[in-house]
């Protein structure tokens, strides 16, 4: 069996995104960073993308510097751009 599990607590770095669809879906794309110091000391920045996030979410987003917990799966995204095929992970929620 295979699992795709993640957690994540860290900080909001950005204000977020939000988008509302056509199809009233919405969405909310955060930057999330995250301090660690083994074994090395270094930040990690996390996009986080939520699919039609709780109402409460919605009208009362994270601002910068806001603690969050966030649990989610890893996925890729691929594109097409001027210098070729592209990707990112991000996590979503």
């Amino acid at each position: 069996m295979d699992i795709d599990l993640v957690v994540v607590c860290g900080r909001i770095a950005a204000s977020p995104e939000q988008r509302t669809f056509d199809s009233g879906s919405k969405m909310m794309r955060l930057l999330v960073t995250v301090r660690s110091e083994e074994p090395v000391r270094r930040i990690d920045v996390i996009p986080v993308t939520v699919w039609d996030p709780a109402e409460d979410l919605w009208d009362r987003p994270p601002t910068v510097g806001d603690r969050v917990w966030i649990s989610g799966a890893v996925q890729r995204r691929f594109w097409d751009d001027a210098s070729g095929r592209r990707s990112r992970l991000e996590v979503v929620a």
